[in-house]
């Protein structure tokens, strides 16, 4: 039987990886581009190479993890995330009343020019995209002490639910495009990013609450 607190692990993993997947950028319309060249499994590779780099990052915060938890920083860590994904709820929900996927692929990625390798290309559009370390090094990292909080299995379980988001729809995205044709349409995209933002803005203050009990009960 599943414990409750790693299936809940999962969930959240899974729906904040899918909110960061479905936000427009560099790695996003990379592997848009390499799909309508190299077919449906440049996703998964694109994903692997995104992998291997948060992987490094997850473990690299999980060896700090016992030091942290038990101290005052993790209260700063779950403000500053709390905070970071207000920002980055109400940026995301900005963003949708612009977002265009068509017109942004039109412009290309930086990425996929500097190789033709998808997994270099899912290593190289993570690690030079500076959104990335912020949200790695602000609002992921309180996400995944908070889990470690609850034990190793939990913080395990919470990155893989953030890895099969973002295998699922990376491998949806190469698949709908290496057929030349758009999986979803620009209304029902923009949508989906209006949900997603108002559900980082949402465990944003959830964070902050969270702050702000532990310094009443320190």
């Amino acid at each position: 039987m599943i414990n409750i607190e790693i299936l809940k692990a999962l969930l959240l993993g899974f729906s904040v990886g899918l909110t960061g997947a479905l936000v427009p950028g560099p790695m996003l319309f990379a592997t848009i581009e390499t799909s309508l060249k190299k077919g449906w499994f440049t996703g998964p590779k694109v994903v692997f190479g995104h992998i291997i780099v948060e992987a490094v990052i997850y473990l690299m915060i999980l060896s700090g993890a016992a030091s942290l938890v038990d101290s005052g920083v993790i209260s700063s860590i779950f403000l500053i995330g709390g905070l970071s994904l207000l920002v980055f709820g109400f940026l995301t929900i900005k963003d949708a009343r612009a977002a265009d996927i068509s017109a942004q692929i039109s412009q290309g990625s930086p990425g996929s020019k500097l190789t033709s390798n998808p997994v270099l290309i899912g290593v190289v559009t993570s690690v030079s995209n500076p959104y990335f370390w912020i949200w790695w090094l602000t609002a992921s990292s309180a996400l995944i002490l908070k889990e470690y909080e609850l034990g190793v299995i939990s913080a395990i379980a919470y990155m893989l639910g953030h890895w099969t988001a973002d295998l699922s729809w990376f491998t949806i995205v190469s698949g709908s495009f290496s057929r030349g044709k758009n999986l979803l349409s620009q209304k029902v995209h923009r949508y989906i990013l209006y949900t997603c933002g108002i559900f980082l803005a949402i465990f944003g203050f959830y964070f902050m609450l969270n702050y702000n009990n532990s310094i009443k009960l320190a």
